[in-house]
């Protein structure tokens, strides 16, 4: 079990983060940056960040996850000590981090020229859902819209159903490690004395649009929309899950040539390879259900472990469809640390992902649990001399 230790210091000590964000984009881009020895200090209301309200078996476990090696100070930002405290903490800050509606913090005093002349180094990120310009700039910025309008959703599921959203927060994930990029693209270019301080327009939209790709590109050049494929692939064939005969599942993909006439050859096929309708990549994709309808007779017949064993040694590309349980049992999860038991005041300790990317010489670690609301108010006070 993973304890945390206070004394820890990543590559990024002496980093101080004021995170004003709420929800999820913000808490994943500042714990980008708190895993790596940020300072990342949670200016919250007294009811607290609404991440904290997201419960499973009632305990708010989003917030134990991503609140970790954060400290919080709870600000009612409508009295005048409490704003006069944010201004303080500006000063002391290198990244400042918000999701409101774009104008808001115009009307709070503190827009970027207001920043600037509180504290020009200072780096602030501004994430909303279309972004601080345009004609959907003041639009409700929740994920699932954004899902929605990039996209991304109407490539997702099946061509003769309706669209699918993800069943969770991706669009806001994507951006909050997009924005954590970003800020230390920032903050290296302050570093390197190419800039003072600057704002970064971070939309939920963009990042998430971006995962489509050449697909805009493709639009112009066909003129065609890509259909939902469910989990066939509009760029190669075979590329599909496939059930077994003890009814689990793997996911196959034969994206190269060389991959492709194996996977013949293991489902006992080796005539495809020089079928014309299947002798190319461009030609299975055009006869992808044919191609499909083989692959998928031969994983019928078969166990997943047994289907899973032949395709391996044939040098085909195959995984297991994986839910956590599976996750929780598996070797490579286990042996590389992917999931790590961290110790929890009400549970003993909790499974948590762990830090990452892995830095060989500066890593990152874990240094505070996920705070209560205000926890560390007075502490975080008192540094900025506003203590009672």
């Amino acid at each position: 079990m993973i304890r945390f230790d206070a004394t820890l210091r990543g590559p990024l000590h002496g980093i101080r983060v004021i995170d004003l964000s709420r929800l999820v984009a913000g808490n994943m881009l500042s714990l980008q940056l708190a895993d790596f020895g940020a300072d990342v200090i949670k200016v919250e209301p007294p009811q607290g960040d609404p991440l904290r309200d997201w419960r499973d078996g009632g305990q708010s476990l989003h917030w134990k996850t991503y609140g970790r090696n954060k400290r919080s100070i709870a600000l009612n930002l409508r009295e005048p000590e409490a704003m006069a405290a944010l201004r303080r903490l500006l000063q002391t800050a290198d990244v400042f981090i918000e999701n409101f509606r774009p104008g808001t913090l115009e009307e709070m005093g503190l827009g970027p020229d207001a920043l600037s002349a509180i504290n020009p180094r200072l780096v602030t990120v501004r994430i909303s859902g279309f972004g601080q310009t345009g004609p959907y700039a003041r639009l409700p910025g929740f994920g699932t819209l954004v899902e929605a309008m990039s996209g991304f959703a109407a490539r997702t599921g099946f061509a003769d159903r309706e669209p699918v959203l993800p069943p969770l927060a991706l669009a806001d994930m994507i951006a909050g490690i997009t924005g954590a990029n970003a800020a230390m693209m920032a903050l290296f270019a302050r570093e390197r004395g190419e800039a003072q301080g600057q704002v970064i327009d971070l939309s939920l939209l963009e990042p998430i649009f971006s995962v489509l790709g050449p697909e805009a590109a493709i639009y112009k050049m066909t003129g065609k929309v890509k259909e939902r494929s469910g989990s066939a692939s509009n760029t190669v064939s075979p590329r599909n899950v496939y059930r077994c005969s003890d009814g689990k599942f793997v996911a196959l993909s034969g994206s190269t040539q060389t991959v492709a006439m194996r996977i013949f050859d293991v489902i006992g096929h080796p005539e495809m390879k020089t079928d014309p309708r299947f002798a190319t990549n461009a030609a299975r994709i055009a006869h992808r259900d044919i191609v499909d309808t083989a692959v998928a007779q031969w994983f019928l017949t078969r166990p997943r472990d047994e289907a899973l064993g032949g395709m391996r040694a044939a040098g085909a590309t195959v995984g297991p469809v994986y839910d956590i349980a599976d996750i929780a049992g598996d070797a490579h999860f286990a042996q590389r640390e992917i999931i790590v038991e961290v110790e929890d005041a009400h549970n003993g300790s909790l499974p948590q992902h762990n830090i990452f990317p892995r830095l060989s010489a500066t890593a990152g670690g874990f240094r505070l649990p996920a705070p209560e609301i205000g926890e560390h108010t007075d502490e975080i006070l008192a540094e900025i001399g506003m203590g009672s």
